[in-house]
């Protein structure tokens, strides 16, 4: 069996996310399997390292298929990109040995958040950011970032349906800078759970726009209750980035 890695960037704007869907599929995953599965004429399924929500993009989405059939790297990249549609698109494809896989063996994750900081709208990155129209105090908003570093359970912050896995994430770093009238937010750690980096956002947003004090943080941590959280910052916003192996 072959193993193809896939670098994979998209605008996840029509999306209804990374994960294959039902019938009708409208998912990152099913378009690509779908023109694999043309390429090959087996039944192909694609690991991805993460499973991106409805509308959040991705510059780095790294994804593994396994097929007999024997195709070069040049073949596969040129077959994706002539039949995907044009806001997918696979900027690599390497084979890699057999016991590769894209979710196994990442060993974190970098997410890129944006915010567009001014009184009116960009009209040319309104779907690729969220406006916020009251400026942002950027100082409090890196303070509030230091509760969240660390290992922690973020139950709080997540929409995860599942009970059964462990809520318990590690987050390395969070940077955030000031570009102009951009506000560019990045959250680097081992994994994130459903919706966990958009609600830790809405939460620094929340601090930013003096709605609740960054002290807040460590009891929303430790209620576990997805209750206790407030804003969740929308996902036009929201870029896989970087992923290291």
């Amino acid at each position: 069996m072959n193993n193809f890695k896939l670098n994979i960037q998209y605008d996840g704007g029509r999306y209804k996310g990374w994960q294959r869907l039902g019938g009708g599929d409208q998912s990152i995953q099913g378009k690509i399997e779908n023109v694999l599965t043309e390429l090959t004429g087996e039944k192909i399924e694609i690991i991805g390292c993460s499973r991106t929500d409805a509308g959040v993009h991705a510059f780095d989405q790294i994804a593994n298929f396994k097929t007999s059939k024997n195709l070069s790297e040049s073949e596969v990249l040129n077959y994706l990109n002539r039949y995907l549609p044009n806001d997918i698109s696979v900027v690599d494809v390497t084979l890699e040995s057999d016991r590769f896989h894209a979710r196994y063996n990442a060993k974190d994750k970098t997410y890129l958040y944006k915010i567009w900081n001014e009184s009116y709208t960009n009209p040319f990155m309104r779907k690729y950011s969220m406006h916020i129209d009251k400026k942002l105090n950027v100082l409090q908003m890196k303070n509030a970032s230091e509760y969240f570093i660390g290992k922690h359970d973020f139950t709080s912050y997540s929409n995860a349906k599942s009970k059964k896995k462990s809520m318990v994430r590690e987050i390395y770093s969070i940077e955030i800078e000031q570009d102009g009238s951009f506000i560019n937010i990045r959250v680097r750690g081992d994994g994130f759970l459903y919706n966990m980096v958009r609600k830790i956002v809405g939460t620094l947003i929340e601090v930013g726009l003096g709605e609740i004090n960054a002290d807040r943080i460590p009891s929303i941590l430790e209620a576990k209750e997805r209750i206790q959280t407030g804003r969740m910052a929308d996902a036009e916003g929201l870029y896989l980035e970087k992923v290291t192996f």
